[in-house]
């Protein structure tokens, strides 16, 4: 899961006014069942997440939420094909690179590309 190292990133930089925003989805091989209460007494509980989950969305298909519907429109219209694609949005409220799902937190070019958007000022 990449619960811990999202919760690892989140706290690493939220005082610079970084957030992670958890979107569950069990539109991929019922990765996410259960209730949202359920969902997010999961990840308190195993991974001490402290970042906001939302109610599960649907992500792909019919029913698609409005903001996924921005993301994938922002991003050249790519399905998201799995389970902890990573949108990185500016503070200028702009998607400024998106990540496949298995690009882990912990990966170098997702933490620049946090950084840039965060050095980004809202016009």
């Amino acid at each position: 899961m990449q619960y811990a190292g999202l919760e690892a990133l989140y706290r690493n930089l939220k005082d610079e006014g970084f957030a992670v925003l958890g979107f569950p989805a069990n539109q991929f091989g019922n990765q996410e069942p259960g209730t949202n209460e359920e969902i997010k007494a999961f990840c308190i509980g195993k991974f001490d997440v402290t970042f906001p989950l939302f109610a599960k969305t649907v992500v792909k298909g019919e029913g698609l939420c409005p903001l996924y519907k921005w993301l994938v429109g922002s991003t050249e219209g790519k399905n998201i094909e799995w389970n902890f694609v990573k949108f990185v949005i500016g503070r200028d409220g702009f998607v400024r690179k998106r990540f496949g799902p298995m690009t882990k937190p912990e990966d170098p070019e997702l933490r620049e590309a946090i950084e840039a958007a965060l050095a980004v000022k809202p016009q």
